[in-house]
């Protein structure tokens, strides 16, 4: 069961959904995963190797680029203007960089293969798999992703809990940007490749 919500999962709604089900199979176990969008800094880099100037100026390449254009070819009063533009940006992107929300784009072709293979490697061990996903922006303090593993007995459940979570991380098509000032900005830090992007197969 794949569900996909524009905003805010109802979470409510679906544990009871999927609790119903657990019943209507009698199984015993059901494990259930949320992921709740949390305030943090946009500018705080989940990689310590990754100064925050770096993540600064790749948000912002366009207006660095045009700011710098400006800059090496005005006059000295022409530059010295550009420096101060520059200072003013960075101090207003540096005060207001609190993450408002999130926002997701999803490929659903894609999604829904990847949850397919999921379903089968549950199936095969006699569980199932429930899935709900937002499209589009999710406020801080709402949940984004929630997941259900539901089996005749706990340890099938939560056997397949934490690698379905991970994987999922890891694997599915869905692409994460911070919300800022109601703009989205891709979240370059916290995202991985996907497994054969960038390839072109005939």
């Amino acid at each position: 069961m794949l569900s996909l919500y524009h905003g805010a999962l109802p979470t409510g709604e679906l544990y009871t959904q999927w609790e119903a089900l657990a019943q209507s199979k009698n199984c015993g176990a059901v494990s259930i995963f949320s992921g709740i969008v949390r305030k943090e800094q946009h500018l705080k880099s989940q990689n310590p190797k990754t100064p925050t100037a770096e993540i600064f100026l790749d948000n912002f390449k366009g207006c660095a680029d045009s700011c710098a254009r400006s800059y090496l070819s005005g006059s000295a009063d022409a530059q010295e203007a550009n420096s101060l533009e520059i200072a003013e940006k960075m101090t207003q992107f540096l005060d207001s960089s609190d993450i408002e929300a999130l926002s997701f784009d999803i490929y659903k072709p894609l999604l829904e293969k990847w949850f397919h293979s999921w379903q089968e490697k549950a199936h095969n061990m006699g569980a199932y798999v429930c899935m709900a996903h937002s499209i589009g922006d999710v406020p801080c303090g709402k949940s984004s992703f929630m997941c259900g593993i539901i089996s005749s007995h706990r340890k099938v459940a939560l056997s397949l809990y934490a690698e379905l979570i991970e994987d999922f991380k890891a694997n599915a098509p869905i692409w994460k940007y911070d919300v800022i000032n109601h703009k989205r900005i891709y979240a370059k830090e916290r995202s991985k490749a996907l497994k054969g992007s960038g390839i072109l197969c005939r």
